[in-house]
């Protein structure tokens, strides 16, 4: 709970000499959520709380989101600051790792892991997904449409540029050709942002290619993960191992936050309506607390209710879910 963190942010701000902000996106089973425009506007109120301070400490935890709102946030944080450290307990993925690369120094327990930055795009002219319900599409992914071009290239040996032509509009019968642009851009636009943010960490240029180019394609698959040595052996990362004290600080902040958010307990309606046919629901699924501005909590609060069906076990009725708010709250 929030009221069990503020000592332990109290703690950590004094051996790091700084002002701590966490950031939590919960990837809870069935309650997912993504960093996204919406938390852009809390961090203004936390960071006008502390204002302008020499450091500031960002405690992440994040599966991912909006490459954008991403970007929005790791710049206002260096406009508050002199010097932005990243800590990193366990999963910092996709937009998460492109935060990453705007901090002075990513701190990484044992167990942290960054990840490719290579978007995918969501919108609604990308194909359905067959059997799913109206409106729910499949993500496409900027490196499967490279890797759709390399497979006809390098394995099959298509090289001629009509054969190639004709892939392409074999393609977009699938895919709109829309979606393909964006897909382009979006990957042009993350390779310029990425670019933008290392150079706090890095200097050489063939070095902030290299990184670029594993985070955005080399690394083969969005699922791939980076622990702390390959992140600051390999690639070069301004990447800091705690100290034993330091350690146990993080740990004890994310399990708290592991605790309270249960990220690791998928979320089952059953358990939830238990014997009963109706019971409301209170769910927190994202964070942003500081000691100066409180406690955001995103939240998804409502019903559930099971339609009694005599001589039908309950297990099989469906439950209807009626939220009746989803949203930022604020606690201090």
């Amino acid at each position: 709970m929030y009221e069990n963190r503020k000592q332990l942010f109290a703690q950590l701000e004094a051996v790091r000499n700084s002002k701590v902000i966490s950031f939590i996106t919960s990837d809870r089973p069935g309650l997912e959520t993504q960093i996204a425009a919406d938390a852009v506007d809390l961090f203004v109120s936390h960071l006008d709380e502390i204002g302008v301070t020499p450091k500031i400490t960002l405690f992440l935890y994040t599966r991912g989101g909006s490459t954008l709102a991403a970007w929005n946030i790791v710049n206002l944080l260096n406009q508050f600051c002199d010097e932005l450290e990243i800590i990193v307990p366990s999963k910092c993925h996709s937009s998460g790792t492109l935060m990453s690369l705007g901090a002075k120094t990513i701190v990484m327990t044992k167990q942290a892991t960054l990840g490719p930055i290579d978007p995918s795009v969501n919108t609604p002219l990308n194909p359905q997904i067959e059997g799913a319900p109206v409106g729910v599409r499949l993500p496409v992914s900027v490196e499967a449409i490279k890797g759709y071009f390399e497979l006809a290239k390098e394995e099959m040996g298509i090289r001629d540029e009509a054969n190639l032509t004709e892939l392409l509009l074999k393609l977009s019968q699938h895919v709109h050709p829309l979606v393909l642009g964006e897909v382009y851009r979006s990957r042009t636009q993350i390779q310029m942002l990425a670019r933008k943010l290392i150079k706090g960490q890095l200097q050489d240029e063939e070095q902030i290619q290299k990184v670029i180019n594993f985070l955005c394609s080399d690394s083969g698959s969005h699922d791939y993960t980076i622990n702390r040595r390959e992140a600051k052996n390999e690639l070069g990362l301004n990447v800091e191992k705690p100290s034993a004290e330091l350690y146990a600080l993080i740990h004890a902040i994310y399990t708290d936050i592991h605790n309270e958010l249960q990220i690791s307990q998928p979320m089952d309606l059953n358990s939830v309506l238990g014997g009963n046919p109706i019971a409301a629901y209170s769910y927190k699924r994202g964070l942003v607390e500081s000691l100066a501005g409180g406690s955001h909590y995103f939240s998804s609060e409502g019903v559930l209710f099971r339609l009694d069906q005599p001589g039908v076990p309950p297990q099989i009725i469906p439950i209807q879910d009626q939220r009746n708010f989803e949203g930022w709250r604020h606690a201090r």
